[in-house]
């Protein structure tokens, strides 16, 4: 790393902020998080996560002890910002910049010759090039590179998160990581930051090529789920199983077929192909239909549900897990939440039992339903005549078929699903 980069400021202390800090305070590098929530600081502070992901706790306990990662609500002065705050998107499906443009008129009074800026939020193309101007406007005492000169006061890159949740704290490590530079000194001293903690292949490129490929990775997982989805669409008009099918396709040495599911969530594959799709809505036809497949799989998961608890009148429905995905508390953007209460509003008269053991309390938009509980694995089995797998945690997939065959199973993970 540069010898000028001492202290790093990580604003925004989320699901990829705060293992940024972690991992650079891990190599000896005095790390600053910023976040806006005073809850999420004094955990931080406390040496604690609010979140679940593994070996972050021990991650962050062991920076904090160390004295090499602090937490406040104040930006400081440091000798780079590195930016990961949400970049979600308004009712047209544009991106929201909000939180990107507020973080930058937070650090440019702070910027001096020398500082790197490095924003890591997934944006649209262009918006790393934006940032600049916005700090350029509030700065004009300083020379950016977006303005074409060969020498510049502050670097501006982008270096887009790679992480699976779940598995963060040890692809943060080994994936390789893209960094896009508004010019190639840009990019190199961004990459020299991120060299301190990276133990993959660092491939440097221009900032808007760096947007495009975050987005594209998203895209292209996006399509393929949809079309999993919507083979199970027609495998369930047919009256194949799906299931079996997939099994039989991916024994062909070049398919690879997705396992269908209620949706797709998250902060990244659930929005990330918006922006994508808004930015050229004439060409991208294919991604937006893949989102359109997407997000239309909750309603027909609830149509399941719905006729399933038909068949068992009054008995109550079991539907087991919220995150997005498995053995994560992550419920943004998540279909199993939009699942849960679309089947609480259309069963108004049945109980509805809530299984999800990585949350202590049910989100605010299902706890205004009053015949919804968050119950026990043991407790749903025991009362529930329908049983709905939204989310196939470990917890989930281990329970003895012998548990289930009481019930009426809707089964969207196929890991209920009884083998021949």
């Amino acid at each position: 790393m540069s010898p000028v980069v001492r202290k790093v400021a990580v604003v925004g202390l989320g699901y990829i902020g705060l293992p940024t800090a972690a991992a650079l305070a891990s190599q000896g590098v005095e790390v600053r998080g910023v976040d806006i929530d005073p809850d999420t600081v004094r955990a931080v502070n406390r040496g604690e996560v609010r979140f679940v992901e593994p070996d972050l706790a021990g991650a962050v306990a062991g920076a904090v002890a160390s004295g090499r990662l602090r937490a406040s609500q104040e930006v400081p002065v440091a000798d780079a910002y590195v930016i990961a705050v949400p970049t979600p998107f308004k009712a047209d499906r544009q991106a929201d910049l909000t939180f990107v443009r507020a973080v930058a008129e937070e650090i440019a009074p702070r910027l001096g010759p020398g500082t790197l800026v490095v924003l890591e939020s997934t944006s649209p193309p262009g918006t790393t090039r934006q940032v600049s101007r916005w700090l350029a406007e509030l700065r004009p005492d300083l020379v950016f590179a977006h303005e074409g000169a060969r020498v510049v006061d502050v670097h501006v890159a982008y270096c887009p998160e790679r992480v699976l949740p779940g598995r963060i704290m040890v692809e943060i490590v080994t994936n390789d990581r893209v960094v896009g530079g508004l010019t190639p000194a840009c990019a190199q001293r961004a990459a020299e930051l991120y060299r301190t903690f990276t133990q993959g292949a660092l491939h440097l490129t221009d900032a808007e090529s760096a947007e495009m490929t975050k987005l594209a990775e998203n895209a292209y997982r996006d399509v393929n789920i949809a079309f999993a989805n919507e083979l199970s669409l027609v495998s369930d008009q047919l009256g194949v199983d799906v299931w079996k099918v997939i099994e039989l396709a991916n024994r062909h040495p070049r398919v690879q077929i997705l396992a269908p599911g209620p949706g797709v969530g998250g902060h990244c594959v659930a929005v990330d192909p918006w922006f994508l799709v808004s930015s050229a809505p004439e060409h991208a036809r294919l991604m937006r239909t893949a989102r359109e497949v997407n997000d239309a799989r909750p309603a027909h998961v609830v149509r399941q549900i719905v006729a399933a608890a038909r068949t068992r009148p009054g008995e109550p429905v079991a539907c087991f897990g919220l995150a997005f995905k498995a053995n994560i508390d992550d419920l943004r953007e998540s279909p199993a939440v939009e699942v849960v209460q679309a089947v609480a509003a259309e069963l108004t008269d049945v109980p509805v039992l809530v299984v999800e053991p990585h949350v202590r309390e049910l989100p605010a938009s299902l706890a205004i339903h009053d015949q919804l509980r968050l119950v026990t694995a043991a407790e749903a089995l025991d009362q529930a005549g329908v049983l709905a797998l939204l989310v196939d945690h470990d917890a989930f997939t281990a329970i003895e078929p012998a548990r289930l065959a009481a019930a009426a199973v809707v089964d969207t993970r196929g890991r209920w699903r009884q083998r021949p």
